[in-house]
């Protein structure tokens, strides 16, 4: 089976049972690494309900990734007064937090009613809005055919921030590794370092990555890695809680919440 990121063959890997009925068969690219069930026919039926049961993490994980966003703006790795996309924003809960801490973050999801950011939907903005910056938070594992996903991200945005967690190394089966999830159905695509850094040649992007689970595509050359800067900063916030380190904290800039302000807003179209 050809590979969806780099079109090199496909060699069967395993099969297994996808939501507990159909026997899927997966496939490794011999040249990229890249991993893909065969088409995945059940998808809509893997989508009735947008977010799994499963999906436990939905809470820790958003508030994770607030904290990682949040680390970039304090230290000016990127503009922290544009405007940013949440891509495949699930329930809103992401957006919402950003939005309390004071950035300007907006939702787009084809399959998710939006619970916690309405009226902050990519409906609500003009027809051709650029932002500064798109995320995407476990969102490319789900995409059958990534590359045209990817050239619809670029449109709104340079610049992408977004988790898959990176293949392991051994030989991988559902059995030992979680993130095949084939009892959901819904994740049909798995990356391995090097798929990504092929994607990124082939949209002539700059490549980053923590070498886990977040990930940067941007065609802006960053002055470094910035999960390396903000792993450092983490590092620091443990070492303070233990009091090893005295640290100002004059890097970090409070912002206004936007909560009140969405608050008004809101009130006055209803």
């Amino acid at each position: 089976m050809k590979c969806r990121v780099c079109s090199k063959p496909g060699i069967s890997l395993f099969k297994a049972i996808v939501l507990k009925r159909y026997h899927v068969e997966y496939f490794k690219c011999s040249s990229c690494g890249f991993i893909q069930t065969e088409d995945p026919y059940w998808l809509s039926e893997a989508y009735e309900s947008a977010i799994t049961q499963l999906d436990i993490g939905l809470v820790s994980r958003n508030l994770h990734f607030s904290e990682v966003l949040r680390g970039f703006f304090d230290h000016r790795i990127f503009n922290d007064n544009g405007v940013y996309l949440d891509y495949a924003g699930g329930y809103g809960l992401f957006v919402r937090i950003m939005r309390d801490l004071g950035f300007n973050f907006y939702r787009q999801d084809t399959y998710c009613e939006n619970l916690f950011a309405k009226h902050f939907d990519l409906e609500d903005l003009p027809q051709n809005q650029k932002f500064d910056i798109l995320t995407a938070f476990e969102v490319f594992e789900h995409l059958p055919d990534p590359k045209s996903e990817l050239k619809k991200m670029l449109d709104y945005s340079d610049t992408l921030v977004f988790s898959t967690l990176l293949q392991p190394h051994g030989d991988l089966t559902p059995e030992n590794w979680w993130y095949f999830a084939p009892s959901t159905g819904q994740h049909v695509s798995f990356y391995s370092k090097p798929s990504l850094e092929y994607l990124a040649k082939e949209f002539e992007l700059n490549f980053y990555s923590n070498g886990s689970n977040l990930h940067i595509f941007s065609r802006k050359q960053l002055s470094s890695n910035p999960f390396i800067e903000n792993e450092k900063s983490f590092l620091e916030k443990v070492l303070l809680k233990i009091g090893r380190i005295v640290k100002s904290n004059a890097s970090k800039v409070e912002r206004e919440s936007l909560t009140q302000k969405d608050f008004e807003y809101i009130k006055s179209i209803q």
